[in-house]
């Protein structure tokens, strides 16, 4: 029961988040997504919550370069110091926190903040279609204007690939990964004109547009590309 209890405080805290970040993307105003949930019991809801969404957490200072809430910032910072990477993490969970730190650094201009040594991409090189889709959307935080590191470059490659992923999560329903792979393509070069992404994307708001993580990417998608690199 308590188990139970503690993901659905961790499930709605992510949403909250979300929305917040929608909002500030929306408005344009990050200050106005101060709405970062305490933590309960001492347990980290609102650290761990900052852990699922990654560098998105902070997406409209990184898009729009206005400062995080100070408490949002406060969370995000403690949730990259308290979890390091385990020497077994799967490569997503390196990626994502080399993001966070990458992403930190970049807000604080913080010289002091080290984001470490980039992961490697390799895993990605052999991936199928499918996983390739599965892994990008995952790691969609790291979908931004101007980034520059192996995941981008392993994702340039293989933008017809990130397309049929795209359409086949459209298919199966899965708005996260579809709004995810979207996102990604909003970035890459070579996509096919026929898949009609505009189209796709209006789409996946229409029918997933009540999660606030799939808005969050659609949101990004829309902003990316009039953003001037980082």
């Amino acid at each position: 029961m308590e188990q139970s209890s503690t993901s659905a405080l961790l499930e709605s805290a992510v949403l909250d988040i979300a929305s917040d970040v929608v909002s500030a993307l929306r408005s344009g105003d990050h200050a106005r997504a101060d709405g970062t949930p305490a933590d309960v019991g001492g347990d980290g809801i609102a650290r761990a919550a900052v852990r699922v969404l990654g560098a998105d957490a902070l997406l409209p200072a990184t898009l729009l370069g206005t400062p995080p809430p100070p408490a949002r910032l406060a969370v995000f910072a403690d949730a990259v110091a308290s979890h390091p990477p385990r020497p077994d993490a799967a490569p997503t969970v390196r990626w994502s926190h080399w993001a966070m730190a990458r992403t930190l650094r970049r807000v604080t201009d913080d010289p002091v903040t080290d984001d470490g040594p980039e992961p490697g991409a390799g895993w990605l090189d052999d991936a199928g279609w499918q996983q390739l889709t599965h892994q990008l959307a995952v790691l969609a935080p790291l979908a931004l204007p101007g980034e520059e590191c192996a995941l981008t470059r392993a994702a340039q490659r293989r933008p017809v690939d990130v397309a049929r992923g795209f359409v086949r999560a459209v298919r199966r329903r899965d708005w996260q990964q579809a709004a995810g792979a979207g996102r990604w393509l909003t970035l890459l070069d070579g996509v096919p004109d026929t898949l009609g992404l505009d189209a796709g994307l209006d789409f996946v708001r229409l029918m997933g547009g009540d999660d606030p993580r799939v808005t969050l990417q659609l949101e990004a998608a829309r902003l990316m590309p009039a953003r001037v690199p980082l």
